[in-house]
């Protein structure tokens, strides 16, 4: 009886571990600005951030304010894992395309080697827009679990 008992035991605590998920947010920046004068890299956080720690909660009847500062966000501990810009002087550099999704692929496939799945993945391009529209990103952020 006793064994049975250990058996059910390890095997719920098991259960509890497997249903247990961590994610890992990995995020590509990649210059769209014309004649290779961006900036665009592949940047991974080496620490972990507790949200609550920065988060306030507001109410009717309180204010209760989180006093930390914005500086305590930053991370210092990251990668930055170069790409090549889209543009160059004479234009969008397609070898230059190619070359970053063979970077993305060899994170991508590292990822995967150490346990991770690729769950997610959401892309967003901000550019300026205006006369001359001199400015601007392709940012892509890929969502890992396991």
């Amino acid at each position: 009886m006793k064994k049975l008992l250990f058996i059910a035991i390890i095997a719920l605590a098991a259960t509890f571990e497997m249903n247990a998920q961590q994610f890992k947010v990995i995020t590509s920046v990649e210059s769209i600005v014309p004649n290779g004068l961006g900036r665009s890299r592949i940047v991974n956080a080496l620490e972990e951030k507790d949200y609550r720690e920065y988060t306030s909660v507001q109410t009717e009847d309180d204010n209760t304010r989180n006093k930390s500062k914005r500086g305590e966000i930053r991370v210092k501990n990251f990668e930055e894992t170069k790409l090549l810009n889209f543009y160059n002087i004479g234009g969008i550099r397609f070898q230059n395309i190619a070359a970053n999704d063979a970077l993305l692929s060899s994170m991508i496939n590292d990822m995967v080697a150490n346990g991770w799945e690729l769950a997610f993945v959401t892309s967003a391009v901000e550019s300026e827009g205006g006369k001359g529209d001199g400015k601007g990103i392709f940012i892509t952020r890929y969502i890992f679990k396991k």
